[in-house]
């Protein structure tokens, strides 16, 4: 599907165009557009119990559908040969093995479009399906013996109808029935308008049957899950309190017991307790947490304490880094944790004294579009670690650590990116010039390239804010590198990875002097002697979007602008958001109406007046996050000012969902990059 655009441009140029490149008569060596639909990367590898083999998700793309699907493959850990799974029609999620590795669960949509639970019996190869589950399951987790599975899934509860319609005469073609909507939280960015009803944690026997709901109620529960060694219980995350719906943080931990479904409340801390891990004696749990003091970014810690709730103490308070996921060691003495690192996303062996030893590193995530910092990993019975691994030319793929050394077990791109001359990636040293801060940047050169021409430059801003990039695989910065352009992208402060005082430098004041930091890896950049000043545009997306606005109302050195799915008038966007509860609570400490100066001081939309560089306005028209209003006000904010600009909009695309279809994908970066050509000095 092309993008729609809505071009209204006050100065004459050639036509902006988004189609995508004709296939070349000989294969073309440069990244291109087209090149998206090959692509394919690894999420969720799980490591069998023993070992010997990892079993992940790999995501590909149908150029006749213009969507991704996902296929489960199963990768040796000595030899690399690779199987096939579950490799059908339909889309296969979420491997898990039973604790004797002999069974795999996951989630397949095959049979009719609905994802349900299936288990496959590896010797065998048969496959069945548990139970006929009217949502998708999620958070999978079998029981230590292996009887059961336990899940979450979205239940359905109806609301009372308020106020009624007259009787409906026979065969009458009546309007739809009115939308009733009471909660605080109503529609969300990649799932539209919500369905009423609550997240339930359910267990089916292994061999099948029917589902049993273990937690009821007006609340809901999520995973992941973790059962006590003797399968007595479940320790699930839920959020009980009596306002919880204007609490989006506070989170606790819950044990449910199998045998009725008793519900004791493990944690009672302000703040977020989740991700609970039982240890493998049933007399720990460890979990992620922090004490909530209402700052825009707080350092999630590793706890451990006693299975009853006493007793809680955090491992990595004196790490000031955040912890992303942890799974205990097998001996059950220590725990494995994920966090990044100036941008590095390493797997660490945290021990229950607070000793933190980094293990492997080099983790990828499944971002493709942009360089974001991720991944996921987990932990064989011999300590063998399987993680998802990329680099600045290579999407995510399998990897394992084990005694000491990393091994890459696939590289699923090789046939599509082998014959392509890819933009390298390296550092870029930089020190803000607010305040002398190291700011982490790199420059992604394009292909071919010779350090005695004069490149232009494209600024890169990444969204968030509070998230990083790091040297990872990015098909937008490959796409305006093949185009001829140096891509420069950075972590400015509010940027994670760095320690929480970095990250809440921007506390209340975002944008602020993130502005000073970007700059300055600007003038770093040009000072390489490769980048032609006369030549430079900016462009990010999410909280990128938003320092993008800010940028060109602040200065005028930059030729022409694209800012992606921004924020451009603070008062409106909080009111309009997915994300009402947290944002105004967290981001700004009040209400529009109770502070409104400082939601417009901060809002791109007050330095309009300011703005004379070309700026295009880019968004999904299906954006619960940052919703389609605030870029319509930005762009009719510029055609009032008489600036040059244009919005194109991305149909049936949300926030997350901005460059899920490879078309739209890559029609956007060529859009961004038709944008630019008009106002390249040549």
């Amino acid at each position: 599907m092309q993008l729609r655009l809505l071009v209204a441009l006050l100065a004459t140029a050639t036509p902006l165009t988004t189609a995508l490149a004709a296939p070349p008569e000989a294969p073309n060596k440069i990244f291109q557009g087209r090149d998206l639909f090959g692509l394919q990367y690894a999420t969720d590898p799980q490591i069998r119990p023993d070992g010997r083999a990892v079993a992940y998700a790999r995501r590909s793309f149908d150029i006749m559908t213009d969507r991704g699907r996902s296929s489960i493959w199963l990768v040796d850990t000595e030899t690399g040969t690779q199987t096939p799974v579950v490799a059908g029609a339909g889309s296969h999620s979420s491997p898990r093995w039973s604790p004797k590795g002999d069974r795999l669960a996951y989630v397949s949509s095959a049979e009719d479009g609905r994802p349900q639970l299936y288990v496959r019996w590896m010797q065998t190869g048969q496959t069945a399906k548990l139970a006929e589950l009217l949502d998708a399951p999620d958070s999978l987790t079998w029981s230590p013996d292996g009887k059961w599975i336990a899940f979450t899934m979205f239940a359905p509860d109806e609301k009372k109808p308020l106020g009624e319609a007259p009787p409906k005469p026979e065969n009458a073609q009546w309007a739809p029935p009115l939308e009733v909507i009471t909660d605080i939280t109503y529609r969300a960015d990649g799932a539209g308008y919500l369905k009423p009803g609550y997240t339930h944690v359910y267990v089916v026997a292994a061999d099948g049957g029917t589902p049993r709901q273990l937690t009821f109620g007006a609340f809901n529960e999520q995973g992941p899950l973790s059962w006590a060694p003797d399968g007595s219980y479940i320790v699930a995350t839920g959020n009980r309190n009596e306002n919880w719906r204007r609490e989006p943080v506070n989170t606790e931990l819950y044990r449910i017991s199998l045998a009725d479904g008793q519900l004791t409340q493990l944690t009672k801390r302000n703040g977020p307790d989740g991700s609970a891990r039982v240890s493998p004696d049933g007399k720990s749990i460890a979990y992620l947490s922090f004490e909530d003091k209402f700052m825009g970014y707080q350092n999630v810690e590793l706890y451990v304490m006693n299975a009853d709730g006493s007793n809680a103490r955090s491992l990595t308070s004196s790490l000031d880094r955040s912890i992303d996921s942890v799974e205990w060691a097998p001996n059950g003495r220590d725990l494995y944790i994920q966090y990044d690192d100036h941008a590095v996303t390493k797997v660490a062996r945290a021990a229950l004294n607070g000793k933190v030893t980094p293990v492997t590193q080099g983790l990828s995530g499944s971002s493709l579009d942009r360089p974001y910092t991720g991944g996921t990993f987990t932990v064989a019975n011999d300590g063998t670690i399987a993680f998802t691994s990329g680099t600045g030319t290579r999407p995510s793929d399998v990897s394992i650590a084990r005694g000491g050394r990393t091994k890459q077990l696939t590289d699923l791109n090789e046939g599509s990116l082998a014959g392509k001359t890819l933009g390298q990636v390296q550092h870029l040293d930089v020190k803000s010039s607010f305040d002398q801060r190291p700011v982490d940047a790199w420059l992604v050169l394009p292909p071919n390239f010779d350090r005695n021409k004069k490149y232009p430059l494209i600024l890169e801003i990444h969204g968030g804010p509070f998230s990083a990039y790091g040297p990872v695989f990015s098909t937008d910065n490959q796409l305006y590198a093949a185009a001829g352009y140096v891509v420069l992208y950075t972590n400015p402060r509010g940027s994670t990875s760095y320690g929480d005082e970095f990250a809440n430098l921007i506390h209340h004041k975002y944008p602020g002097n993130d502005y000073d930091d970007l700059i300055s890896c600007v003038d770093a950049a040009i000072a390489q002697g490769f980048v032609d000043p006369d030549n430079l545009f900016v462009t990010g997306g999410s909280g990128g979007g938003v320092l993008t606005a800010w940028i060109v109302g602040k200065t005028n050195r930059f030729k022409a602008a694209a800012s992606q799915k921004p924020v451009i008038n603070w008062a409106s966007l909080v009111l309009t958001t997915d994300g009402t509860a947290f944002m105004t609570k967290y981001w700004f400490g009040k209400t529009p109406w109770e502070d409104p100066q400082s939601y417009w001081t901060r809002s791109p939309l007050s330095l309009v007046g300011s703005v004379k560089t070309p700026t295009l306005v880019v968004v999904g028209d299906q954006d619960f996050r940052t919703p389609l209003s605030d870029s319509e006000q930005y762009y009719q904010a510029l055609q009032l000012a008489g600036v040059p600009t244009g919005l194109v909009k991305v149909p049936g695309a949300s926030h997350g969902g901005f460059t899920a279809r490879p078309s739209q994908s890559a029609a956007k970066a060529s859009a961004i990059l038709a944008w630019f050509e008009r106002y390249r000095a040549q």
